[in-house]
């Protein structure tokens, strides 16, 4: 019976995600915000052992991941990096849907110059396999990265197509539980925030 565990964990607050633009490619730094929500992660996460820790390659993931205290045993994996977002970088859904229309969505909407859901849970995949296999049978492997990127994951840990990821919002510095019910790959906690602490 698997026992595996993937923790995820979101990056803390950037000017970009307290605007709501769409960040992926842009590499920003947290806000003192941000960092503070990352020391209580590490006081969260200092009691937890982990066999991996992957992390996205851009800054405010790694940044998050090294005040959490892991930043000497993280290993950079370039398909935790964000979503691309190709023509939405930098822009607001509100924005977007002043040039496409009030239907507008980063799940439902073409990007030009940007990733599709299905190539983004395709690396989501990938991401999945190496952390089983790091795991092992009941090991927890932590990935620190951004909102997109993890709520795609979760969903294709539930086998649901990428786009349903839109369905599990994902706060900034928090801490979501991907396991198992027997066989089964289910959600154990999600959203785990630290906002109202």
């Amino acid at each position: 019976m698997a026992k595996a565990e993937l923790w995820l964990v979101r990056h803390g607050e950037t000017e970009w995600s307290l605007s709501g633009a769409h960040t992926s490619t842009t590499d920003i730094p947290l806000t003192e915000h941000g960092r503070e929500r990352a020391r209580e992660l590490h006081d969260y996460l200092k009691a937890y052992s982990f066999t991996a820790v992957f992390v996205s390659p851009m800054q405010r993931a790694r940044e998050t991941c090294a005040i959490a205290g892991f930043g000497d045993i993280a290993q950079v994996e370039p398909n935790l990096v964000e979503w691309n977002y190709g023509e939405a970088e930098g822009k607001t859904t509100p924005q977007m849907r002043e040039i496409y229309g009030p239907d507008w969505s980063v799940w439902t909407n073409p990007l030009k110059g940007g990733e599709t859901p299905d190539e983004v849970g395709a690396r989501a995949d990938k991401v999945i396999q190496r952390a089983l296999a790091a795991a092992g049978t009941d090991g927890k492997v932590a990935l620190f990265a951004h909102a997109h990127i993890l709520r795609i994951l979760a969903s294709r840990w539930l086998e649901l197509p990428a786009a349903d990821g839109k369905n599990f919002a994902l706060s900034t510095g928090s801490v979501s539980v991907l396991g198992f019910e027997r066989e089964t790959r289910v959600i154990e906690r999600w959203n785990r925030s630290f906002e109202n602490d």
